[in-house]
């Protein structure tokens, strides 16, 4: 019984061994993260508002890993061909996400997406975006009651625009005419720019704008701006009302930009990414440029971001069955 005890353990040295081996160089591996470039991968057009903002973050970023950081760009069906790339790249912290809401609305709008969100760490939440109802000020509306009591008045008669179909915009438009009881159109545009210049145009009666393309005309003549969705008051507006303030407390979510990446990356490269994107973007200058653009800048850790990821999921999910909004 001894001489099988000691054989047994004799065949198990080796393997004791070349575990605590590969322990070693798992650590080792992680303790020496990065040691090649980081790819970010931004599932939206070169120029957009994800872009930019990661570019802004990725040059910081790089300087303060010693290590080259490249952007690509792989837009394409609502952003789920970016989101699936890094949901299926290896868990070694090479492969970054740079994420939007959209992230836990598609789940909500595709009944088959390739991604599931537990294929996705959280990492950091950089900054938090809303939605601004606006009117054109040539239709003498000033509150959201008014536009409601116009509405009502006149079913059928009037609309409202978003920056695309299946947007937050979108959603929020659908749910906001449900709470109101009111009958209006959609009008879908392909970006919020279009959307923005046809609000200019007096050719939208509403226009649930992103506050980021909606920042250059909040002093505009031409518009009046009635409420925000999310939370809370905007810092650069607060005389404008949330929605939960004017009555609508089922549009108190905001949108958001994170960087996310695969559901397998070790706690602690996950960690460090996060502890260096939440720095940058606490830092005076990039908090002072996601301010200029509309946003309200975060730099959350992993476990605060998950949090509001799987709320926000839940959310969306909510609106898409009460909407009855599907891309399928």
């Amino acid at each position: 019984m001894a001489f099988t005890r000691r054989k047994t353990l004799t065949h198990l040295l080796p393997l004791i061994a070349l575990t605590a081996t590969c322990g070693m160089g798992s650590a080792q591996a992680q303790g020496d993260y990065p040691s090649k470039p980081i790819r970010i991968v931004v599932p939206y057009p070169a120029g957009g508002g994800t872009d930019t903002i990661i570019r802004l973050i990725g040059v910081q970023l790089s300087q303060r890993l010693g290590q080259p950081v490249v952007v690509e760009n792989k837009p394409g069906a609502s952003g789920i061909l970016g989101n699936d790339t890094v949901a299926k790249a290896p868990g070694d912290g090479y492969t970054v996400l740079m994420g939007i809401t959209a992230v836990v609305q598609v789940p909500a709008l595709y009944k088959k997406v390739p991604y599931k969100l537990s294929d996705l760490t959280p990492v950091s939440q950089v900054a938090k975006s809303a939605d601004l109802l606006m009117v054109p000020r040539s239709s003498g509306v000033t509150t959201l009651q008014q536009f409601v009591d116009k509405a009502r008045a006149a079913p059928g008669t009037l609309n409202f625009g978003s920056y695309g179909n299946a947007t937050t915009s979108h959603m929020n438009g659908e749910r906001f005419k449900q709470k109101a009881g009111i009958d209006i159109t959609h009008i879908p545009y392909q970006g919020s720019g279009p959307e923005v210049q046809a609000l200019l145009g007096g050719q939208l009666s509403l226009a649930f704008v992103d506050v980021t393309a909606a920042y250059p005309h909040i002093k505009s003549d031409k518009v009046n701006i009635l409420a925000i969705t999310g939370a809370h008051r905007h810092p650069a507006l607060p005389q404008v009302p949330t929605m939960t303030e004017a009555g609508y407390p089922a549009l108190a979510a905001n949108g958001w930009f994170g960087v996310f990446v695969p559901a397998s990356t070790p706690r602690a490269i996950v960690d460090k990414l996060s502890a260096e994107v939440a720095s940058i973007v606490k830092s005076p200058e990039v908090s002072k440029r996601l301010t200029d653009m509309g946003l309200v800048p975060v730099g959350s850790l992993p476990d605060e971001f998950k949090a509001e990821v799987e709320k926000d999921a839940a959310h969306w999910k909510s609106v898409a069955e009460a909407t009855k909004i599907s891309m399928d």
